[in-house]
């Protein structure tokens, strides 16, 4: 994995809270979080869930308890769950500390609907006795209607300021075991809420689009969010809300993660040239395949399918494997080195064998196993067709025809 570091602002330094084992905040990895959509009183659909979201990449897993059933259905998830699992309150402060009864790790209270402040530091009491951390999740939503009235819209300031005023109310009882969000749904509000909190706290950012929507939208605004925050330093914990499968809200978050180097690669990182006149092969096609084929093998590998020789090894020389087409033929190649040429009926099933020999071998032994002549196979058909078809990328020679023209001489 690359140092990330080198591509983003220092992480903002926050004060660490315990969801259970999972460290949030501080120089914890950045974790994934997503919600279930199973009645809370249904415990073995809820709990196959919960696996299900582990599995996809979750690192914690919120759960609404709305009801004393579900409270109850709480207790019996709890000590059965893969990840720590946190209670989702709504409205009646009293099913708060039924969630704590039931063991939960973790609590997410909306300021904008648990109006007494009383109630409010009733359950940080009941939560600091417990050691369970308190999420304020402050949406646009459901904003006290007094700072409403006052900004007048659901502002970044009015965000902040709710934020502010619930984790004052969670100070004065001597609790700070806290994270925040401020989510809204328009990415640019969503933005400017994160950056101003960021500036006014130290406690860990739980960072989200709220009410996404479906993808292909609900992904892309999720990911303009949250990555830009990411790689200004900004956010410890994130959450995709969309409407669709939540495994999908977990996968896209991991992935995301592990796109922008902040999580070791634990799955497939398929990338693929956009295709054009060069291309020897249907790229589009090969590449579906290719994706299908390799993420059933569970591979964590960086994996490359280029359109042609020409520049394909040479473009995508940083991916862990890769194959480029050429006269018919695959040229199967480990961090830009060729390493096989296929007949190009066998491009997907090449890669995925030595996708499988890569994960259980290393770079090192299957760059070894090279064969001797797979080299000069790829550079004589990469010469063949630059011979009918000119590179497009022939710098000097467009140079030399650019001076040319510029002095007036016939070419």
């Amino acid at each position: 994995m690359r140092d990330a570091r080198l591509f983003k602002r220092p992480r903002r330094q926050t004060r660490p809270v315990m969801v259970g084992a999972v460290k949030v905040g501080g120089d914890a990895p950045i974790s994934v979080q997503s919600m279930t959509t199973t009645k809370t009183h249904d415990v073995d659909g809820t709990l196959a869930q919960v696996y299900a979201l582990a599995a996809a990449g979750a690192d914690l897993v919120r759960i609404t308890c709305n009801t004393v059933e579900a409270a109850q259905g709480l207790a019996e998830i709890v000590p059965r769950s893969p990840v720590p699992i946190i209670a989702d309150i709504h409205f009646q402060y009293r099913l708060a500390l039924a969630a704590l009864e039931s063991g939960v790790c973790g609590l997410r209270l909306n300021p904008g609907n648990i109006r007494r402040p009383s109630h409010i530091k009733e359950v940080a009491r009941a939560a600091r006795e417990k050691q369970v951390p308190i999420r304020v999740g402050v949406n646009a939503g459901s904003l006290d209607k007094d700072i409403l009235n006052r900004h007048g819209d659901a502002t970044p300031e009015a965000l902040l300021e709710s934020a502010l005023l619930e984790i004052k109310y969670l100070e004065e009882v001597g609790f700070y075991d806290i994270k925040i969000s401020v989510k809204h749904s328009h990415v640019p509000t969503m933005i400017e809420s994160y950056r101003l909190l960021s500036e006014e706290v130290d406690y860990p950012l739980h960072l989200g689009v709220t009410e996404a929507g479906p993808p292909p939208g609900g992904l892309i605004k999720s990911v303009a969010g949250i990555a830009t925050l990411l790689m200004e330093g900004i956010g410890d914990t994130i959450r995709f809300s969309l409407t669709a499968d939540p495994v999908i809200e977990a996968e896209s978050g991991r992935r995301l993660l592990e796109y922008l180097d902040l999580r070791e690669r634990r799955s497939l990182d398929l990338i693929a040239c956009p295709s054009c006149g060069r291309a020897e092969v249907d790229v589009i096609e090969v590449a579906q395949v290719a994706q299908e084929a390799l993420e059933s093998e569970n591979l964590p590998i960086q994996v490359a399918v280029m359109g042609c020789v020409v520049n394909g090894p040479g473009e995508a020389r940083s991916a862990d494997l890769g194959i480029a087409a050429g006269r018919g033929r695959g040229h199967l190649f480990i961090k830009g080195k060729v390493v096989r040429v296929v007949p190009e009926s066998q491009m997907v099933e090449a890669l995925v064998e030595e996708g499988r020999r890569l994960v259980e071998e290393g770079v090192d032994a299957r760059l070894a196993a090279a064969d001797g002549t797979a080299a000069a196979q790829a550079e004589a058909d990469r010469r063949q067709l630059l011979e009918i078809r000119p590179d497009a990328n022939s710098a000097e020679q467009r140079r030399q025809q650019v001076a040319v023209v510029a002095q007036g001489k016939r070419l």
